[in-house]
């Protein structure tokens, strides 16, 4: 969905909540779950980044387009999140606990399935939190421009870093690697 001309943007700091949470919502939930593993403390980060989101549309003035005002305020909530509770947290699943089996039935595709996806999120969360948010704007199919934009990096540098990201990944992948960046 895309922002519409600052003057037919909602003008109100309650209708511009409103209007991105109607446009930008699931973004917002898969923010919080690529953040937080925990399902409760991901709730919390959940209502943490609609509180925030909620205050900002206090000061907000269009300068730049809706959708990248709320990334940016979602990231930064999640990124002070993960920062604030990374040294209470004692114990990570390993990735070799995640290790799949060499072979499976045509009935087990879909648990299969569902494994790799709860295994990306596990190296998702384990990412540095810029290559973290920029991961999540690649898969929400972020351009290279629309990412400056949101992180202040430039479009060559998210671009590069996009690239390292996926290598990164698919190398941890294929070899099951515990190291994580």
């Amino acid at each position: 969905m895309t922002t519409p001309p600052p003057d037919a943007m909602p003008r109100t700091q309650e209708a511009l909540y409103e209007h991105a949470i109607a446009a930008y919502g699931t973004a917002i939930h898969r923010v919080a779950r690529a953040y937080e593993a925990d399902p409760d403390t991901r709730e919390d980060l959940h209502q943490d980044i609609h509180l925030a989101l909620w205050r900002s549309f206090a000061g907000f003035d269009a300068r730049c387009s809706l959708r990248t005002w709320v990334y940016r305020v979602a990231h930064n909530v999640a990124t002070t999140h993960v920062i604030r509770h990374r040294r209470t947290r004692a114990r990570f699943v390993g990735l070799d606990e995640l290790a799949l089996p060499a072979s499976r039935s045509d009935v087990e595709g879909d648990a299969h399935r569902t494994l790799m996806v709860e295994r990306l999120h596990l190296l998702i969360q384990h990412l540095r939190p810029l290559d973290r948010q920029l991961l999540l704007l690649y898969l929400d199919d972020c351009d290279a421009k629309a990412m400056s934009e949101i992180t202040g990096l430039s479009a060559g540098h998210v671009a590069t870093k996009i690239g390292r990201i996926k290598q990164f990944l698919a190398r941890t992948h294929q070899t099951g690697a515990p190291h994580v960046r």
